[in-house]
């Protein structure tokens, strides 16, 4: 049985489901992309192709083999995307908590049944449907949970928009002890600038007290302002908006000292070897067309 633990976003990784490219599927249509940057690459022929996308996968798990790992995969879909494993769930505490995601993916989660096997049955969460929620827009930081919302009333108009409110108050309700902070994302249908598909893509915490940010993925200032408090200026590396298109903010932590990073993200790379981190760099920018990066396609299942 694995003894689920998570409590924070860099501690230890001990063990990890990762993603998969294999069968990945032909080019989506323009009708079927769910979020701006994918359709920006359909449109202009430069969508990835699958030897590229598992390439790049292959890169990650040399990685997590280098640190000793033990890695999860899904089990394999024909024609089905199955990298962004953090849309379909995630982990806090001793909880696995299945997301409630998009309809046109839900067979995804059915292809962690052996995962599912090696978990004790009261520790799977399901929400009521209701609750929707996906994996990227929560971060598990102490005693706090970040969750990144989108409450307008246009909500149903936005296929970006992946959580909600009442996904909020059900984590809030299956962890009483924990503080729930909600942040309101920017959302675009179309425009890549403009939108913040998960609280992962403009936001991230690392260790030893810093995290990366970008302002204009939250619609209201004071919810930026607030981490810049949390966190203190000296600690924030400060994300561009050409920088979230390409998913800067959507690094991984091994531990609190080592953090896999895209190899061409060389401000922010520099930045964080500056600050005491060793960088892991591995190839990703292929992934990165589809709208998510490293956070997106691991699931952390142990962290010490």
């Amino acid at each position: 049985m694995l003894s689920l633990l998570i409590n924070n976003e860099f501690s230890r990784l001990r063990s990890v489901l990762l993603g998969i490219a294999h069968s990945n599927g032909p080019v989506p249509s323009i009708e079927d992309c769910y979020d701006p940057s994918s359709l920006q690459h359909v449109r202009s022929g430069t969508y990835p192709v699958e030897a590229d996308m598992s390439f790049e996968m292959a890169a990650v798990l040399a990685v997590f083999k280098k640190y000793e790992v033990q890695v999860f995969h899904p089990s394999i879909i024909e024609n089905c995307n199955q990298i962004f494993v953090r849309d379909i769930a995630f982990v806090i505490e001793d909880k696995f908590i299945k997301s409630n995601i998009l309809p046109e993916r839900d067979q995804e989660i059915n292809a962690l049944e052996s995962l599912f096997k090696l978990i004790p049955p009261e520790n799977i969460i399901v929400f009521p449907e209701e609750c929707h929620v996906e994996g990227g827009d929560v971060i598990v930081c102490g005693k706090y949970i970040f969750i990144g919302v989108y409450s307008a009333p246009d909500y149903s108009d936005y296929i970006t928009a992946r959580t909600n409110l009442n996904a909020a108050k059900a984590i809030q309700q299956l962890f009483p002890e924990k503080i729930i902070k909600t942040f309101e994302l920017r959302k675009s249908n179309s425009d890549s600038l403009e939108n913040a598909l998960h609280l992962d893509c403009c936001f991230q915490p690392i260790g030893l007290g810093k995290a990366l940010i970008h302002s204009n993925g939250f619609l209201n200032r004071s919810d930026y302002d607030w981490l810049i408090d949390f966190f203190g200026k000296d600690n924030v590396f400060e994300v561009n908006k050409e920088e979230m298109t390409q998913m800067i903010c959507n690094v991984f932590s091994i531990s609190d000292t080592v953090v896999i990073s895209e190899q061409n993200f060389t401000r922010l790379n520099y930045w964080l070897v500056a600050q005491g981190f060793t960088v892991e760099k591995v190839p990703y920018s292929e992934i990165s067309k589809q709208g998510g990066l490293l956070r997106c396609s691991t699931l952390p299942l142990i962290r010490d």
